[in-house]
Order: structure tokens, then sequence, then C-alpha cells
């Protein structure tokens, strides 16, 4: 089977004629043709039912495509394994970050990055929730929380401690809480992923039950909540940096616990043909946040 072959098949059945996929592909329809008749006489199966109004695949062309996706594939990975890397990225990095640290750092990065990659395109969902990016067809994966056993590829690449945190007119108003037993007199803000809030006492992580005035799914509103001063919250650091570091939010130590240590993790599908994109991103991120750790104390 030859991969001009393959890949002409692929454009066929994804545009459903052979006049399209030569304009996908820029031939003739005549040279579409014969790599269809090439194809189907080395495999010794016909591949289209075709007449002269309509062309769909046959059984065994639908049993093929999985097959020719997987050469076209492997071979595109090869290229890009075997070729030197260019320095600039190209094409959409489809990707997904939680809401907090997407607007806190992702966002902010990106006119520089997509100033520097002009082929570049970014697909952003920003969600608190674990997307399946295998299933979802994503490249890329940022992910705050302890990592699970997983058959996906995660590197770790800074650390992102969990913090309480409350605007300085609540403080001033209600008090600073400085044990744990404290924490009952206040009114706290909740997010429904984080029902109890993790501490480390002695060395040993226990989760606490906080009665929440305000629960909410968006790291977004639990921030501005607490600037709004309606209570204390549990954010984590890079959520955070940009209020602690002008005031409008103050970090609130405990004499008898400390805060979870959490990471900020990349998570991609596979070790194997990883596109340019993700890595000249990741380059960027930890730059960045190299760069912010520099002139902030986390």
């Amino acid at each position: 089977m030859l991969l001009p072959d393959i890949r002409t098949f692929l454009a066929v059945a994804s545009a459903g004629s052979l006049s399209a996929a030569a304009r996908q592909l820029d031939v003739v329809p005549m040279q579409v043709s014969r790599r269809i008749a090439s194809l189907e006489e080395d495999l010794g199966v016909r591949l289209f039912h075709r007449t002269t109004r309509s062309l769909t695949l046959t059984a065994e062309g639908e049993a093929f495509v999985a097959y020719a996706t997987a050469i076209s594939e492997a071979e595109a990975g090869a290229r890009a394994e075997l070729s030197p890397l260019p320095k600039t990225a190209s094409g959409v990095l489809r990707m997904t970050a939680p809401s907090g640290f997407g607007q806190s750092v992702v966002l902010p990065m990106l006119p520089g990055l997509l100033a520097a990659n002009p082929s570049l395109r970014v697909d952003l969902d920003l969600s608190d929730r674990q997307v399946d990016i295998v299933g979802q067809g994503l490249d890329l994966a940022l992910r705050i929380a302890p990592m699970e056993d997983s058959e996906l590829v995660a590197k770790k690449l800074g650390p992102n401690p969990r913090l309480i945190c409350a605007s300085p007119g609540y403080l001033e108003k209600h008090g600073q809480p400085a044990t744990m037993s404290e924490l009952d007199g206040h009114s706290c803000i909740g997010l429904f992923a984080v029902k109890r809030w993790p501490f480390v006492v002695d060395g040993e992580l226990i989760r606490r039950r906080i009665e929440a005035r305000l629960t909410t799914t968006s790291v977004e509103a639990a921030r501005t909540a607490a600037l709004q001063g309606l209570g204390l919250t549990m954010l984590t650091y890079w959520d955070v940096f940009r209020q602690l570091t002008d005031g409008s939010l103050v970090q609130i130590h405990l004499q008898d616990a400390s805060m979870e240590k959490l990471s900020i993790w990349a998570v991609i599908p596979s070790r194997r043909y990883v596109p340019n994109r993700v890595n000249i991103f990741l380059g960027a991120l930890q730059s960045e946040l190299a760069e912010l750790t520099r002139t902030h104390t986390l």
C-alpha cells in the first residue's frame, strides 16, 4: 500500500466525493480515481459504492478507515519525531485548563505566545471538571490536583499550594482566625468540588467540613465573592497570586495546621508523537511560571 493512496482514501471518505477530495488534495479527479482503484486492487476489496450520483463506503471501506487513519498518523508522527523541530508552532492547540489558573496565568501569556507563533491557533476550554482529553481529542490538559494512576502522561510544572484568604475589609470587621476551630465562627465561601477543606496536621492530611454561606462551581466566583467581603475562601496560590500581591486579598495562616501542597500538571495522551505546538506552549508556560515565581512569593 502506498501512503499517497491511503491519504487519498481518507480524503474521499471524509469529503464524500471524488471531486471534493481532489479539491482538498489539489489534484485532478482522475488522479484521485486512479489512486482509489490502485488501493482497491492492492487490498483485493471494493472500498466504495460508486454511482453517477453518490459515493459511499462499503463495509470493507468502513473497516479500513481505522487502519488507514493509524497508518497516516504513524507516518506523520515519524516525520515529526525524526525531523528537526521548527522553532515556531503551527496548527490548532486544543487544550483544557482549570478556570482560575487559566484566567490568572494562561490567558495573560497567550498574546505573547500567539505573536511569536503567527501560524498557531488555540482552542482553550476553561473548566474545573476533569475532561477526557482522549475522548475529546485534546492535545493537552493542565490540572491542579493530586494525580491518580492513569495511562496518560503527566509532567509536573511547579507547586501550587492551597491557601485560605479573605479581603482586608472582611478581616477588619470579623477578625482573623488563628486556628482551625476558629474557622467555625466565620462566613466561608466553598466550591462544590471541594466538599471538605484539606489541612495537614502533624504530617497527616485531614479533611474538615466547613459550613459555607456561599457555595459555587466556579473558582472565579469564589474569588470575586472573597474580594467583595463575603467571607473566607480556600483556593490555590496561582488562582489569587495577583490579588495577594496588590493587597485586595490577604492570606490567612493557621497556627495548628498547614495547607495541602498541590502541583500544576501537564497531561498529554501519549509520550510518543507529541506535537511541536504542545512542546512550545509548555516551554512558554514554564518560562512564565519561572518569571512569576521570581517576582511573587510562593
